[in-house]
């Protein structure tokens, strides 16, 4: 992730129900999500466009509808509705009124003071629910022009019936963690995590396609992986404007090693081309024409360039 220019302490923060600085939105060290990981939160995209002047958050709305349904996993009490939270992140965005692109993240969690991983809120046990966001300049997670050479991980992905990565639970990323560290420090840029029974779950944080014989191949939800704002928006684009269908179905290890191309998807990731896998070339070794049509149409599309997609993008400043 490359912030670009730094976090700015002073700018604003939604925390205990207020606007407040940064510097001052703090938690006690005995809150049970500090102790236990027990919140969730989202991550959400604005793009700054320059020649109008403009801030779009994309596809802000599902990603708050995400972010409660993901509250419903962990007995989280939240008390504001999706039009509720979208209009406190355009305040918010208005009032830090940025002039790049922008990170914002929410997250709902667990606030009681309380030792024991329980996720009861009751008389005889006090954990009650609460809300902060913050945003930050926000580059590149991952370098998007070039093909990235990604590994295997040995870290399986975690399972629906132990921590759901249906949701965007704050304690279950230690998985994507460990799988993400290993690959940087054996000199990759990222990695693939597979299922209990060996199957291509996603990557450390993002979805992932591959293309075979001109079709676009991505896993089922039911495969442990997020279900992706950014993956149903490719789909959708993929199928709009190229006449492409998406197979959705298990993949395979070794079909990573024989496949067109490869490339991840989300949120922070975007659209990013992957042209190695296990030291292994992906197709011809260069980024692969399908997966650089739908980055080029994706980043198009986010800017609010696109005006038959522009109904994806909220508008934080009037005009």
């Amino acid at each position: 992730m490359v912030l670009k220019e730094g976090t700015d302490l002073d700018s604003i923060a939604y925390f205990n129900e207020k606007f407040i600085p940064l510097r001052e939105a703090n938690i006690n060290i005995m809150t049970h999500a500090f102790q236990y990981g027990t919140g969730v939160f989202e991550g959400i995209k604005g793009y700054w466009n320059a020649s109008e002047k403009q801030m779009y958050l994309f596809k802000m709305k599902e990603h708050y509808i995400r972010l409660l349904n993901s509250c419903k996993l962990l007995r989280l009490e939240p008390t504001k509705s999706v039009d509720e939270l979208c209009k406190i992140t355009i305040e918010l965005m208005q009032k830090n009124n940025p002039t790049c692109d922008m990170y914002i993240r929410p997250n709902i969690y667990k606030a009681g003071l309380v030792i024991g991983p329980v996720l009861l809120n009751n008389e005889g046990r006090k954990n009650p629910t609460a809300l902060s966001i913050y945003t930050i300049p926000m580059g590149d997670y991952v370098d998007t022009a070039k093909g990235l050479h990604v590994c295997v991980s040995n870290w399986i992905r975690v399972d629906d019936n132990a921590i759901p990565a249906r949701g965007k639970i704050q304690g279950s990323y230690v998985n994507t963690a460990l799988a993400k560290t290993d690959a940087l420090l054996n000199g990759f840029d990222d990695a693939i995590v597979l299922t209990q029974d060996g199957h291509v779950s996603e990557g450390s944080a993002m979805n992932l396609f591959i293309v075979r014989d001109g079709k676009l191949v991505t896993t089922p939800v039911n495969e442990n992986i997020l279900e992706g704002i950014t993956r149903a928006t490719v789909m959708e684009l993929a199928k709009n404007e190229f006449n492409l269908d998406t197979e959705i179905r298990k993949i395979d290890r070794t079909e990573l090693y024989v496949c067109d191309e490869v490339f991840f998807c989300g949120t922070a990731a975007q659209v990013s081309p992957i042209t190695m896998v296990d030291h292994r070339s992906v197709g011809n070794g260069k980024i692969g024409p399908i997966s650089k049509k739908l980055q080029d149409l994706y980043f198009e599309v986010v800017r609010g360039h696109k005006k038959e997609y522009r109904n994806w993008c909220a508008s934080v400043f009037n005009k």
